[in-house]
């Protein structure tokens, strides 16, 4: 890998990424242009809007009737359970089938608006048709990546969360908390922790640098994250910086989005709606977006989706 041709800054790319921001909407300032491009970074964020994760309680506030209480509903859960084998069994097959195809459906899509949200940033065009069909190839790639990553993910943390569940529901049963057992769980759920903490930096790296090498390389996805991974071993502390520096933006970027909801209040309302909250927030992706690209280009013309300008038309003088 060659050295960067000059020194990498975190700070400088905010700048570049404003005014490609500023000059794609706002000059001039085209309203079809929003929706089409909005409609590409719906795409590209679908399903990643949420943020939930485990929230573990044990109810029954510790003492012996609650205790008593949760014990008897449970036995009466179990009871109706057992009889009803017959109809709970297919609807709870039914309805995880249901789950998993929703879920293989939007992370495809989110990864095929991924490469058109990009497409339309980086050459400031407004295009739904084309990137779709132009970065089938590297969308299906990227979906078969994040699949594998999502189905490991499965497989590390299931378990823990089930160890989780056990042990909670044990001190539940017996009506006391238990020294081994609390700090089981907790230890357990530093693990889980650790781990989300793992799978979201993939996932941002994946994102923010992968998809726009497989935009250049017109390459797969683990072809494309070889090629990240030398650049993150020759420059891990511009990385590590950069990762740091996008919590301080997103930050910033979250206070200044609540300040203005809380001002507009129908505005607020109009976020909320699939499609439209997108639009209406399409400066704020666009400019996260640019910032990542910004960036990586800083590595070199290599790693710059960005076309150079075209050079300015000769004027021509009228003829007499």
């Amino acid at each position: 890998m060659t050295t960067p041709p000059r020194e990498i800054n975190v700070v400088e790319p905010v700048s570049p990424a404003l005014e490609h921001v500023k000059r794609m909407l706002f000059q001039p300032f085209d309203l079809g242009k929003w929706f089409v491009i909005g409609f590409c970074a719906w795409l590209a964020f679908l399903g990643e809007g949420g943020g939930g994760g485990f929230n573990f309680h044990v109810p029954g506030g510790g003492n012996n009737h609650g205790s008593a209480e949760f014990r008897h509903d449970f036995e009466q859960a179990r009871n109706y359970v057992l009889t009803n084998l017959e109809w709970i069994i297919p609807l709870a097959a039914f309805l995880v089938v249901i789950c998993l195809g929703l879920w293989l459906l939007v992370l495809w899509l989110n990864s095929r608006g991924k490469f058109m949200f990009l497409h339309c940033v980086a050459l400031d065009k407004a295009e739904v048709s084309k990137p779709w069909s132009q970065f089938a190839h590297e969308g299906n790639s990227l979906f078969l990546f994040r699949l594998g990553l999502g189905l490991i993910g499965w497989v590390l943390t299931l378990p823990l969360v089930v160890l989780i569940i056990v042990m909670i529901f044990r001190m539940v049963q017996r009506g006391e908390p238990d020294g081994g057992g609390i700090l089981g769980a907790v230890g357990l759920g530093l693990v889980l922790v650790g781990l989300a903490i793992v799978f979201a930096i993939i996932h941002k790296l994946t994102t923010d640098f992968v998809v726009p090498i497989m935009f250049l390389r017109r390459t797969r996805c683990l072809k494309a994250w070889r090629e990240l991974w030398a650049l993150l071993s020759a420059n891990a502390g511009q990385f590590i910086l950069y990762f740091l520096f996008s919590i301080v933006l997103a930050m910033a970027i979250g206070l200044m989005v609540m300040v203005v909801m809380f001002a507009t209040c129908c505005c607020c309302c109009l976020m909320l709606l699939p499609y439209v909250g997108t639009v209406l927030l399409l400066p704020v992706l666009m400019f996260k977006r640019c910032y990542s690209l910004c960036f990586l280009a800083q590595f070199g013309p290599e790693y710059d989706v960005f076309p150079p300008d075209a050079p300015p038309m000769p004027v021509v003088p009228p003829v007499m």
